[in-house]
């Protein structure tokens, strides 16, 4: 009845071409949030099989998650809450994001990345502490009892001029990582709008999200003239087809009621599914290769597109989304109709719509 169909072979080719793209830097493929909401094994296993050095996720459940279906790929995870135990990662050669002198102490045995906040004002070591955090993890390493193996950032894609005093910042933290006697195996800053866009941004490790998806990291970036296709196809099948004059109203409120006589499908796919509710009556969808209006209000389980005279029948499959190269609609669309951006189009489809992979 719904799907989200994922196509590993794009995830594959994406990260195969954006590991050319930023060589001779490495690749941190980011499966984090179930991977952009693809699945994150399946995301993790076409990513490393697409070229990808290591995994990156948010914390720390995520990263156990993986181990448990037997990904050994080196995994990194930054996001921690406040009294995180990290032995069970350090057992299972989680690499830790470390954001803070009290996570540093807690690391012991463990492989970690310092972050310094160079300006994003999220998580992240603050400027004025970062000498005494470097000097003691200095310290810790060389009694054996943890391993600096990098030191990174994130950039808050706010312009040049802040990124200028972000890259300054960054460097100013590695050349005070150095002096404190670390020395870093990986130093990484960019994301994907970076990784793509500016060279000197790279390092030697960019962590690759949205991009590694086929997806946009940003405004303007044509991600098909990159050679990037989107891996996530939401579709559905057509659940009941029903004749209605003009002036029928359609829907919760009726917010919508038709301009002529016309032919009206009902799609099993609402805002439980991930359907943004705030894209009524801006949406699109493709039904036989041809692109229809979503009309009236987005309900949890469902919505309705008008055909017009098109021959639609119960059955007929409905592609809310995809590659727009097929003619379906894009996420992209669905997030310009909702105001908001392609990354919570993809990550917020709901539980009860598998993914399949294609």
């Amino acid at each position: 009845m719904r799907e989200a169909r994922i196509h590993l072979d794009a995830i594959r080719g994406n990260v195969a071409r954006i590991r050319d793209l930023v060589a001779p830097a490495r690749v941190l493929a980011v499966v984090k949030a179930d991977g952009y909401g693809h699945g994150a094994e399946l995301a993790a296993r076409a990513a490393l099989e697409g070229g990808a050095d290591q995994l990156g996720v948010a914390d720390l459940d995520e990263a156990l998650a993986l181990r448990s279906v037997g990904i050994d790929a080196p995994i990194l995870a930054w996001l921690h809450g406040v009294d995180v135990d990290f032995a069970a990662a350090i057992d299972a050669g989680i690499e830790l994001g470390i954001s803070s002198a009290a996570q540093r102490e807690r690391a012991a045995g463990g492989v970690v990345h310092l972050k310094i906040d160079t300006g994003l004002s999220r998580n992240g070591v603050p400027p004025a502490e970062w000498a005494d955090v470097c000097a003691r993890a200095a310290e810790l390493e060389r009694t054996g009892i943890v391993r600096v193996r990098g030191v990174w950032s994130h950039l808050a894609n706010a312009g040049p001029v802040e990124t200028d005093r972000q890259r300054a910042r960054f460097e100013d933290a590695v050349a005070a990582a150095r002096d404190a006697g670390l020395r870093p195996e990986v130093r990484h800053l960019a994301s994907s709008e970076a990784a793509l866009a500016s060279p000197e941004l790279r390092y030697d490790l960019v962590r690759i999200g949205i991009a590694m998806y086929g997806l946009p990291p940003a405004e303007g970036v044509d991600v098909a003239e990159l050679g990037l296709r989107p891996a996530m196809e939401l579709a559905a099948t057509v659940a009941a087809v029903r004749r209605v004059p003009a002036g029928e109203g359609v829907s919760y409120g009726f917010a919508h009621r038709t301009e002529r006589p016309t032919t009206l499908a009902l799609v099993p796919l609402g805002y439980a599914d991930g359907l943004p509710r705030a894209a009524t009556g801006r949406a699109e969808v493709a039904i036989g290769g041809r692109r229809h209006p979503v009309v009236g209000r987005i309900a949890m389980d469902q919505c309705v597109v008008d055909v017009g005279d098109a021959p639609v029948a119960v059955g007929d499959r409905v592609v809310a989304f995809g590659d727009p190269a097929t003619g379906a609609p894009s996420a992209e669309d669905w997030a310009r109709a909702a105001g908001t951006i392609g990354y919570e189009i993809v990550t917020r489809i709901g539980p009860r719509v598998p993914r399949a992979p294609a």
